[in-house]
């Protein structure tokens, strides 16, 4: 049933699509039926996809694996694509939501009877829709993506990002990011002879400094998947990424999550080793 899922998402997404910060499911809260004084969002789930890392089917599907247990009454969750600062090509909130939260025993029994059975019914559809949102976003992220874009401006895009994931008010932030965390830009490349090179954590983040590329999360808790990922073509070439290389990547990116005021939970090399929870 899991391994369908992703299948399913795209599946069952209508042909209208959903871009910006403006929520792509409607509330069930109405004039008959006000939402709680103080509601406040759960949980929200920021999924970023680099679009200069192609992901495998198996990828793909375990992205989606890890997105349908955040869709739940009350939490929010979100698509965003970034790959190089090139025409065509901008980080942009593909789409975005945020699920009614489910009313207490005290407030259902305040509700008549006509009205709770409406927002009831509301409530599964609103559901609904918001799988096939989500599907919708990925299948737009994913089918931009392309290794054939020269740059991967990977920390930037981040600290960017990082801006609306500080903004929101919810009791626990989770970044789910699709990347392979290989930066290409003016600033460092993180490339040597096409496969993945050696780097040096601590002079790295010595150009971040220098550049002022940290960003500031607000205290969410990250999750990667894609880490070190690297091109068909390059992969068929039987690159090898030896395990002092992930471990630098790996520890340069824990350091750079430290000082964006995040915490860096899984760093999937490039599958995760468990599900983000």
């Amino acid at each position: 049933m899991m391994r369908n899922l992703f299948a399913f998402l795209l599946i069952s997404m209508s042909v209208t699509t959903f871009a910006g910060t403006q929520n792509a499911v409607q509330s069930c809260y109405s004039d008959k039926l006000k939402a709680p004084n103080g509601a406040k969002v759960g949980t929200e789930l920021f999924i970023i996809i680099d679009q200069t890392t192609v992901f495998d089917s198996e990828l793909k599907q375990s992205i989606a694996n890890n997105i349908k247990p955040f869709l739940q009454p009350g939490n929010a969750l979100s698509v965003t694509k970034f790959s190089a600062f090139t025409k065509g090509h901008y980080t942009d909130v593909v789409v975005n939501i945020v699920l009614d939260a489910e009313l207490s025993q005290a407030e259902r029994n305040d509700v008549s009877k006509p009205v709770l059975a409406k927002f009831d019914q509301c409530s599964k559809s609103q559901l609904k829709l918001a799988g096939q949102a989500i599907g919708g976003g990925l299948k737009a992220a994913f089918g931009d993506s392309t290794n054939t874009i020269d740059k991967s401006d990977v920390l930037t895009s981040l600290k960017d990002i990082s801006a609306r994931v500080k903004k929101s008010t919810a009791d626990r932030k989770i970044v789910l990011l699709a990347s392979d965390m290989l930066e290409n830009s003016s600033l460092s490349s993180f490339y040597a002879k096409q496969a993945v090179r050696l780097i040096d954590p601590k002079k790295e983040l010595e150009i971040v400094t220098k550049n002022g590329a940290f960003g500031d999360f607000g205290g969410a808790d990250v999750f990667v998947i894609g880490a070190g990922l690297l091109s068909e073509d390059v992969q068929s070439a039987k690159v090898y990424r030896s395990p002092q290389v992930m471990g630098s990547l790996k520890n340069f990116w824990e350091e750079w999550f430290d000082r964006s005021k995040a915490k860096l939970m899984d760093f999937g090399a490039p599958a995760l080793l468990s599900p983000v929870s």
